[in-house]
């Protein structure tokens, strides 16, 4: 007899997922067709799943079935499951940044990224004073300690989002799911987010799904890749060996190693390929 803890259930899984919107309409869309794909459950350690394809290729789609989002969820077809269980909507072990910050205007940056411990002060327990202090110690952990007291409007955008950043990862959820959350930011301040987020990911050790249109952010971040195939979308090649990037490294010392080069150019060769029908 054993005495081996059980398997955990994977974090994600998608079990030949579908997704039609508007169906039995003249507007009538396939978005996802037949996806099936695993995240397993690495104890004391995230996944970082990057996720690259055409535009309306449904990428966004299932990041939001992950999320159990009313506009998208049920699947037309098949399951997602987290851990195990079958997305029935959102829950609170699974968070969201998204591509368009996402801040609360009428509310300061501390009171933004404290926002969710409050909601959640009856179950945590936690006491006002100490909300207050671990909203603060992640401002700090993003560089905006100094902008408690400012509002969103006053920030730039690459603040904004850490803002955004601060405010879900104070709540450490299971699995973080990002939508293009830095394609609306200069390319220096893209590559400050891409440093940042891996530093921050290490130390909450969640499960990240990650939509992007570059490929060298999805080679940096990733320690996978799914290629989506054009709409209805699937898994058209998954890279599963991508080396992970060391906690914080600066994203321009890696973009010049000539490992990194070679494995940006495998994966575009790739990405062209499938795009292409070959």
């Amino acid at each position: 007899m054993s005495d081996a803890p059980a398997p955990l259930p994977p974090v994600v899984e998608f079990r030949g997922v579908s997704k039609v919107f508007n169906p039995g309409t003249p507007r009538a869309f396939q978005a996802l067709e037949g996806l099936s794909a695993v995240v397993e459950d690495v104890p004391g350690m995230g996944e970082f799943v990057t996720i690259l394809g055409p535009s309306g290729c449904g990428k966004s789609t299932a990041l939001n079935l992950i999320a159990g989002f009313q506009e998208v969820h049920p699947p037309s077809a098949g399951q997602v499951l987290v851990r195990g269980e079958v997305v029935r909507g959102p829950g609170k072990d699974r968070a969201m940044i998204f591509q368009k910050y996402s801040s609360f205007p009428q509310m300061t940056v501390l009171q933004n990224v404290r926002i969710g411990l409050d909601f959640n002060a009856g179950e945590s327990g936690l006491s006002a004073p100490r909300r207050t202090d671990m909203a603060r110690e992640w401002l700090d952990k993003v560089g905006l300690r100094a902008h408690a007291d400012k509002y969103p409007h006053q920030l730039s955008g690459g603040q904004q989002q850490r803002v955004a950043i601060a405010r879900t990862l104070v709540l450490k959820p299971r699995i973080i799911l990002m939508d293009e959350p830095f394609s609306a930011l200069d390319e220096p301040t893209r590559m400050e987010m891409q440093q940042l987020i891996t530093a921050l990911w290490a130390e909450v050790e969640a499960t990240v799904v990650m939509v992007t249109h570059s490929i060298a952010e999805a080679v940096y971040l990733g320690d996978r890749i799914w290629i989506f195939s054009r709409a209805p979308g699937r898994i058209a090649k998954s890279f599963d060996r991508i080396p992970k990037t060391p906690s914080g490294a600066d994203p321009k010392a890696i973009l010049k190693s000539a490992g990194f080069r070679d494995l940006v150019e495998e994966i575009t060769t790739a990405f062209d390929a499938i795009q292409e029908g070959r």
